[in-house]
């Protein structure tokens, strides 16, 4: 009777290790639960992702039909018109920013359409020889909203002396065809995105929920990281702030030539970053699967309390900021660092405490020192 209580007991371990084996994932295993990955991919694509590259493409449709306008009546009441348009594509910009993924992520989506600084020479030997390559990678920092930012703000001190570049019978040509053709491959870039999204990549990445590095749930979750941890937290407060560098650098905020927005577009892409975490649906405050609930399901609510009170936090410190982040660097640059610190305090939250609750391994290497 011992003896086949003992043979019983071992074939109920062995067949408990087996079943812990099979159900570990390839990073390593550890944490079990029942959440659906696809689930949180379905509400993330289908409530997120599209309709946010849906409204940048209709934002950018009506800032090409601002652009034609402008050409068609080159005065003061159009360049208006058209700087509306630029801000709201802008907006709308920050809420795809951080997919970079599918064909975004293999068209260098992202860096044609928002690295700055801008280089103002590379635009302006562009519209002098009249022949250039936007999609060529040495144009990056020569296209996309931050060189339209110089285009409709910087070319002159006035509004008088920034139309008259465009209606200049030596080279207003040349200053309204470079404008155009920015317009135009943003809005080319945007549309294609958007219908691989709605083609073929929606359903490719909803079905992509394996534990893996190359699966698109652990890809978007590093990219999201990612997003915030650069995009957000070291390009927008603190790179001109100076925490990397010896001084403040306050001509490396975005949309610097506008001179009033910079807060504006930080705020708005903020709030991209807590409607992710969140599953809240674009333009509406209906939920659905997240980071969140799947630090839930992990018995983990702690930590996304911990995540949504230090966004919280930081927005509290962005609010409290000049609209131009320039001025506030050289006026009370002490603000724009505390800023910082308090979206860093964020990314360990992101970056270690999430990614080990997922069991997901980081998979960039950062370039910062943090």
């Amino acid at each position: 009777m011992k003896k086949f209580l003992s043979i019983v007991v071992v074939a109920l371990f062995i067949a408990a290790c087996s079943s812990s084996d099979d159900s570990s994932d390839s990073n390593g295993g550890g944490n079990e639960t029942a959440f659906d990955r696809g689930t949180m991919l379905r509400n993330i694509a289908d409530n997120i992702v599209i309709p946010s590259y849906e409204a940048l493409n209709t934002n950018l449709e009506a800032f090409v039909t601002a652009k034609n306008n402008f050409f068609i009546t080159t005065n003061l009441a159009n360049l208006e018109a058209l700087r509306s348009a630029w801000l709201t594509a802008y907006k709308s910009w920050q809420h795809v920013e951080a997919f970079n993924i599918g064909e975004a992520e293999q068209t260098l989506y992202y860096f044609q359409m928002n690295t700055y600084p801008v280089n103002t020479t590379d635009v302006e030997n562009n519209i002098a020889s009249g022949t250039y390559d936007l999609t060529h990678t040495n144009n990056n920092d020569a296209v996309g909203f931050p060189a339209l930012d110089y285009m409709l703000y910087g070319l002159g001190d006035t509004d008088a002396s920034i139309l008259a570049k465009y209606t200049a019978t030596t080279d207003g040509d040349k200053y309204k065809a470079y404008l155009s053709d920015l317009v135009n491959q943003m809005k080319t870039l945007t549309q294609s995105v958007l219908n691989d999204w709605t083609a073929t990549y929606r359903d490719t990445f909803i079905a992509s929920t394996a534990n893996t590095a190359t699966s698109a749930s652990n890809k978007f979750i590093n990219d999201f990281i990612f997003y915030y941890e650069k995009g957000l937290r070291a390009n927008k407060i603190g790179i001109p702030a100076g925490n990397f560098s010896a001084t403040p650098l306050p001509d490396r905020v975005e949309a610097y030539y506008n001179q009033e927005v910079s807060k504006e577009l930080a705020l708005e892409a903020l709030t991209a970053v807590q409607n992710i975490f969140n599953g809240t649906q674009f333009g509406g405050s209906a939920s659905g699967e997240s980071f969140k609930t799947y630090l839930i399901s992990l018995d983990r609510a702690d930590l996304a309390t911990l995540i949504i009170n230090q966004l919280n936090t930081a927005r509290g410190k962005i609010q409290e900021l000049n609209a131009n982040f320039a001025t506030q660097i050289n006026t009370d640059n002490t603000k724009m660092t505390e800023a910082y610190d308090a979206l860093q305090a964020a990314v360990v939250l992101l970056k270690v405490d999430m990614l080990q609750a997922f069991n997901v391994a980081v998979d960039y290497n950062d370039a910062d020192g943090d």
